[in-house]
């Protein structure tokens, strides 16, 4: 990834900030001065620990960088992907791993202290109480003190290389225990092995174990280099734990690990690459400013500090989850095959890689969140993981959903890497190979492809019903060859190959493929195969076509995916009008999801505060839930219907509930899945939102309601023009969420719409709020 001086010039690096809970008031209604100084460290407006008491083990970040492989940060539970890693209301570390992915976890080390009182027991009992009071977190950065030993601990790290620092207290037997035998996160770390090379080096590997959801197991090497001498390494035979005790205790002890996916030398490489000194202090000014030029890519402008700190913090989680696979040198893990491999990405002229691999939950909901966000603010993160997409189709066949291990998943359901795709490729961001592209795509539409898979599928190709909507227009619940994955509820996945195959005849008609065009666009069409004009819902059925008896849209799950009927009704974001006409008419249309609104608004637009809650009976049956994928799109719907004001109200409602917080117990009321409702948030704070994903040719942009007096989107230069985007509210204020006027370069627009080249033109947009709709 590329940093770019136009960015880094306008960033001025102060001191350390320490962010801490106590910093952050819930209602704090401290309105920020118009003076807005250009020189800004948006680092310090993170709030790294939102959401922490909800989070799960992908979910928490600190001392690492932008998608690092090594995504260092102490645990404070380890057992199971849910409920696990940095949890907030846990007052014990147990371990400080390296790796945090989607269905991996790996190499956690624990400082210590021995004593004739704890040597026999250490390789069991090492875990310390901490206190949050003496906590210091910012991105690139984590210090806390273990109690237990008096050791203050520190973390930061590059990309592939996870450096701390510890100060022992004097006099004391220092040591640092290796935890590679232990059921860590998603999986079981087994076959730990740790080695001495020299006197002040190790190295070692082990297992992470095969998951539900990651169907192989997958080896970690690494490289340990320390500053300080090693007195002796023990093995614990009955943990399988090792100790390192180190022969001097007085000074400060610097430990780089340095990971990779390939080898024990491609670790060491990783580390001689992006690792070379021993300045901790300057690594975590390097962090600081990568993140940075990242962050700094959106300059927000008034409203209220605690404002600007929830837009920063969800810009960052925006920015994370998805973690390199690849080493320095291209080298990276292929699981895709019958056996195991190491492949090799492309590298350019200077013998760098041209893009990362990586690891990734499922792009299942991107085409609201990082599709545009990406697209618009990051096009270079784009490009590489539409490279990645595709190295794993060279490899394996198909074009994943989301991969992991270095193979396929089929995480969730459809195929929903196509949306993000063909939207890199409307938006000129990939612009090469496209009829190869068309083709790896149009493989995962049909039979024997990635959309033929239900969720976690990983021998058959029948829990997708693929067959069925090919042959009858729909996919029948209960699918009638039997349960074969996860999430096989018909209604919503016909609405969702439906949606996916519209974007795929987008792409077929720009490379002038008329017939496909035709076919897939026709295929589209099918959500109206499940929906019943008696009920005016989307309702399951199974292959008689028979209607679920004893319907009930409120009743979760049951033929819909992670939802109910009600949230899933509006999932047609290529043909909403159409959707409207079959039930009545515009005006009914936006009546029913008016009242919709109007009941979630009820409770709080949430089912519940976390991803676990949805389905408890006092959550279940929210007509509109924004804690989960399938219904977040709901508030631009009246703008594809003509209500813009509803859009603009709504939305602005959403935000206010939902993505205002800012404390450990709130956040993202849900399933964050690694960027997405970070990714939302932005979009509706900044007022844009691409209703289908930004997958048709020029890209429409909807307006929405903007909660800052002034956004400025900085375009990189090397996909976009030299210029920055400006987004200008007149008059802007809690009540006034309405716009009257719309200007974009002083030149009068008469919709609430944008096109993606009016935008990366660069210019200025204005919007003139009030408290009346218009």
């Amino acid at each position: 990834m590329k940093l770019y001086p136009l960015f880094k010039n306008r960033i001025c690096i102060f001191s350390f900030v320490c962010i801490t809970l106590f910093s952050c008031k819930e209602n704090e209604k401290q309105v920020l001065s118009e003076v807005h100084e250009s020189t800004v460290d948006y680092t310090a407006k993170v709030y790294p620990l939102l959401d922490t008491e909800n989070s799960r083990w992908f979910f928490f970040s600190s001392a690492n960088r932008p998608f690092g492989m090594v995504n260092l940060s102490p645990d404070t539970q380890i057992g199971g992907a849910w409920g696990s890693g940095y949890r907030f209301k846990t007052d014990t570390i147990k371990g400080f791993s390296h790796i945090h992915a989607w269905q991996m976890s790996g190499v956690s080390v624990m400082p210590v202290t021995i004593s004739e009182e704890n040597k026999s027991n250490i390789f069991k009992d090492f875990y310390s109480k901490f206190s949050h009071e003496k906590e210091q977190i910012v991105p690139g950065f984590h210090s806390l003190e273990l109690e237990r030993y008096n050791i203050k601990t520190q973390l930061t790290s590059t990309k592939r290389v996870g450096f701390h620092q510890y100060t022992f207290p004097e006099n004391e037997n220092a040591a640092i225990l290796f935890n590679l035998n232990t059921f860590l996160g998603p999986c079981n770390n087994s076959e730990g092995f740790l080695e001495q090379n020299d006197a002040k080096e190790l190295s070692g590997k082990l297992v992470m174990d095969a998951t539900h959801r990651r169907p192989k197991p997958l080896t970690v090497y690494f490289k340990v280099k320390l500053n300080s001498e090693i007195d002796i390494l023990e093995k614990d035979d009955e943990t399988g734990n090792y100790l390192v005790s180190l022969k001097e205790t007085n000074k400060k002890v610097l430990m780089k690990v340095g990971v990779s996916y390939t080898s024990v030398e491609n670790a060491n490489i990783n580390i001689d690459t992006e690792l070379p000194n021993w300045d901790f202090n300057e690594v975590i000014e390097e962090s600081k400013d990568e993140w940075n030029n990242l962050l700094g890519r959106i300059d927000v402008k008034g409203n209220t500090e605690q404002a600007q700190r929830r837009f920063y913090t969800d810009l960052w989680h925006a920015l994370q989850g998805r973690r390199i696979i690849n080493d320095v040198n291209g080298a990276y893990p292929d699981n895709t095959g019958a056996a195991f491999r190491i492949g090799q990405l492309p590298l350019d002229k200077n013998g760098k890689p041209k893009f990362n691999h990586f690891n990734s939950d499922s792009f299942w909901g991107a085409q609201w969140t990082i599709n545009t966000l990406w697209g618009l603010v990051y096009p270079e993160i784009m490009a590489d993981f539409t490279h990645s997409l595709m190295q794993y189709y060279k490899d394996g066949g198909m074009v994943p959903r989301g991969p992991s291990g270095g193979n396929y998943t089929y995480v969730m359901t459809g195929a929903s890497s196509t949306p993000f795709i063909v939207s890199a490729i409307q938006k000129g961001v990939i612009t090469e190979d496209l009829e190869g592209i068309y083709q790896a795509l149009k493989r995962n539409h049909m039979l024997n492809g990635i959309m033929g898979k239900a969720g976690y599928e990983h021998d058959t190709n029948l829990g997708g019903g693929l067959k069925h909507y090919i042959e009858n227009g729909y996919v029948p619940y209960p699918i009638p060859e039997g349960k074969f994955g996860g999430h096989q509820d018909g209604a919503s996945m016909t609405m969702e190959y439906a949606y996916q195959d519209w974007t795929l005849a987008q792409l077929a008609k720009k490379l002038n493929h008329e017939a496909d065009y035709d076919y897939f666009l026709k295929r589209s069409n099918n959500y109206k195969n499940v929906f019943d004009k008696e009920s005016s819902w989307m309702r399951p059925k199974n292959l008689a076509g028979v209607w679920k008896q004893d319907f009930d849209p409120y009743q979760p799950e049951n033929g819909f995916i992670e939802s109910n009927g009600a949230q899933s009704t509006w999932f047609v974001p290529h043909d909403l009008q159409g959707l409207a006409n079959l039930m009545g008419g515009t005006d009914k249309a936006v009546e029913k999801l008016n009242a919709q609104f109007k009941t979630a608004q009820e409770l709080g637009f949430t089912a519940g505060n976390s991803h676990s809650q949805e389905l408890h009976p006092e959550y279940s049956r929210i007509p509109i839930n924004y804690g989960n994928q399938p219904s977040m799109q709901t508030a631009f719907v009246f703008n594809e219907l003509g209500r813009n004001d509803l859009s603009q109200y709504w939305s602005r409602a959403v935000v206010n509930k939902a993505f205002s917080g800012l404390s450990p117990a709130t956040g993202f009321n849900g399933d964050e899945d690694q960027g997405l409702m970070g990714s939302l948030s932005v979009l509706m704070k900044i007022g844009l939102f691409q209703m289908n994903g930004g997958t048709e040719e020029n890209p429409n942009y909807q307006i929405g309601s903007p909660i800052f007096d002034e956004v400025i989107i900085k375009l990189n230069p090397d996909y976009y023009s030299n210029e920055s985007f400006t987004i200008k509210t007149v008059n802007n204020s809690e009540s006034n969420v309405y716009i009257n006027r719309v200007k974009l370069n002083n030149k009068k627009v008469e919709s609430y719409k944008l096109s993606h080249n009016d935008i990366i033109k660069g210019g200025e947009l204005k919007l003139e709020m009030s408290n009346k709709s218009n």
